[in-house]
């Protein structure tokens, strides 16, 4: 009886060693030790923020600064000279930081310097369901506060609550939202979930493609990065169920399909992505554009995609593969540096001692990286 208890017990100690091991190598064993600001001036890739706490979007204010969230709530900046400011600019409440929710994007308005106005995406509870909103936030005198809800009532629960909010080109506000989980929403015109929507600053452009309606392309699942090309073209990623995540090229008024068709599938009156993951997973979130090029994070990818939009069928290349873990977003800066966060802190990782990171990459360094 003791032999058998005592071979138990190793068998379940050895199976511990080794999924403890496998851990380790799909999470750390790639992972890079950054220069830290302070120490690697001069560095191609440069980690400017370090120890933050699960963040989510950034943006740059006109003069270098760059605000970004974490999802618990808070809003921090980070200064032209690369200080962060151990304080954040503002704490909301509101937000309610579950599952996948919580504070998500961040954009600052294209006129901020006469305006002041940022605007931030967030879930919150309401009627005792989880829902996602829109808010305007003011900066005066080193001072965010609440100024205006842009839209709100946007279905949210645990999972697939979008998030990305950008300006557009056309000076538009464009946001990104999930299904919330229940994939028959994205079908629903009249559902704010699963959508792509387009506003001018809370009120519908008298262009889209519904009337009277925010919506400017549906069938999504889980819609996480936006960003347009030197054509003015809009491009999103998608999050594909386990895999089959894609890149779209976004019409408006477009149906994008899900959950009819994905990947390769067919069906009248939807769209098919311009390339897609196959079997595996890229978890693609933020994107950003630069010199003829997409790059979007991946989350369970661990990686910088790179998609040459002069071929962007191809199947993207990976830059820095596993040297930074998870990366959720991806922005060019004012001085045409790319700056990206990680988000290993959020469950689905291993951190290192120095996670969540805020990171700059020369992009000169980017054909060396793939």
């Amino acid at each position: 009886m003791k032999s058998k208890l005592f071979t138990g017990l190793s068998v379940f100690l050895v199976l511990l060693i080794v999924i403890a091991g496998l851990l380790w190598w799909y999470f750390l064993a790639g992972r890079v030790d950054v220069p830290s600001n302070g120490d690697g001036e001069g560095e191609s890739v440069l980690a400017l923020a370090q120890h933050l706490e699960i963040p989510w979007a950034l943006d740059f204010l006109p003069d270098g600064s760059i605000v970004f969230t974490e999802r618990p709530g808070r809003i921090r900046i980070v200064s032209p000279s690369g200080e962060l400011n151990a304080e954040p600019l503002l704490t909301i409440p509101e937000v309610a930081h579950e599952g996948e929710g919580g504070l998500l994007g961040i954009a600052v308005h294209p006129d901020f310097s006469t305006s002041g106005y940022i605007y931030v995406y967030y879930t919150y509870r309401s009627g005792g369901r989880l829902t996602n909103k829109v808010v305007r936030l003011l900066y005066d005198g080193g001072e965010l506060v609440p100024d205006k809800v842009i839209i709100e009532g946007i279905p949210g629960a645990s999972n697939h609550n979008g998030g990305r909010i950008k300006f557009g080109p056309d000076g538009m506000l464009y946001i990104t939202t999930g299904d919330a989980s229940n994939a028959q929403l994205a079908q629903d015109i009249g559902s704010l979930a699963g959508k792509i929507l387009r506003l001018d600053d809370g009120t519908i452009p008298s262009d889209n493609p519904f009337t009277g309606s925010p919506v400017y392309s549906y069938g999504h699942r889980n819609p996480q990065g936006l960003a347009w090309d030197s054509d003015g073209r809009l491009w999103a990623t998608e999050h594909g169920q386990s895999a089959t995540d894609e890149l779209n090229l976004i019409v408006a008024g477009q149906n994008y399909g899900w959950p009819v068709i994905r990947g390769n599938e067919t069906a009248p009156g939807m769209k098919n992505p311009v390339v897609h993951s196959g079997s595996i997973t890229w978890a693609p979130s933020g994107m950003a554009f630069l010199d003829g090029y997409l790059y979007f994070a991946g989350l369970r990818g661990q990686s910088i995609f790179w998609v040459d939009i002069s071929n962007p069928a191809e199947l993207p290349a990976r830059l820095f593969d596993g040297d930074f873990g998870r990366v959720r977003d991806i922005v060019v800066g004012l001085d045409g540096y790319l700056y990206i966060i990680t988000s290993n802190r959020d469950g689905r990782a291993i951190p290192s001692g120095v996670d969540d990171q805020l990171i700059r990459i020369d992009p000169d360094q980017l054909q060396d990286a793939s």
